[in-house]
């Protein structure tokens, strides 16, 4: 059989993975750590998320993938604009405080409004400066194209990496319960 010979039939006896296998295989798959944030009605808003990427160089454009039902993610899309910010790996609780579901987000944090009007997060590598360009439904995310308004290199060091349900490529960090991280499911 080669690359060009279409199978004869469908295979029968393969079942898609559920949930939490397709969890548990995706966490082989190392990604960096992002904020994505706006300002929605003058408060700002943010969720963790660890589905960011490069999409073009001409035009600039850059892709998250976003709960369909989060709480945050609506609020973004309306205001049009948003900053991702890619943390460091001493941000952990950073992380962890925008990853969760509970409590406010943005309180006792410092942060700076950009001259775009989204929140900055400080001590992060990195910040793209966006705006929403398209949305595409796919399952219960969104996959957002922004077109990207400006990049901001902020600090030279190391960066959070998800890998196997922990922080950075140490066995020795602790295993991140599956409710309050892993592939956006309440973020957003």
């Amino acid at each position: 059989m080669t690359a060009e010979t279409p199978l004869s039939t469908e295979p029968v006896d393969v079942a898609p993975p559920t949930p939490l296998e397709l969890r548990r295989a995706m966490g082989a798959f190392a990604s960096g750590v992002t904020v994505v944030t706006g300002i929605d009605d003058g408060e700002p808003v943010g969720f963790a998320c660890q589905s960011f990427a490069s999409v073009s160089l001409e035009p600039p454009l850059v892709l998250f993938c976003a709960d369909r039902g989060g709480r945050a993610w609506p609020r973004i899309r309306k205001a049009g604009r948003f900053c991702v910010n890619v943390l460091s790996e001493e941000q952990v609780d950073v992380c962890r405080r925008f990853g969760s579901s509970k409590g406010a987000k943005f309180d006792g944090l410092e942060w700076d409004r950009t001259r775009w009007g989204a929140p900055a997060l400080r001590d992060v590598l990195l910040r793209v400066h966006a705006e929403v360009a398209d949305v595409h439904v796919a399952g219960d995310h969104d996959v957002v194209i922004g077109r990207v308004l400006e990049v901001e290199t902020v600090a030279e060091q190391r960066p959070m990496i998800f890998f196997k349900g922990r922080f950075g490529l140490d066995e020795d960090e602790p295993q991140i319960g599956p409710n309050l991280w892993g592939w956006g499911d309440h973020w957003g």
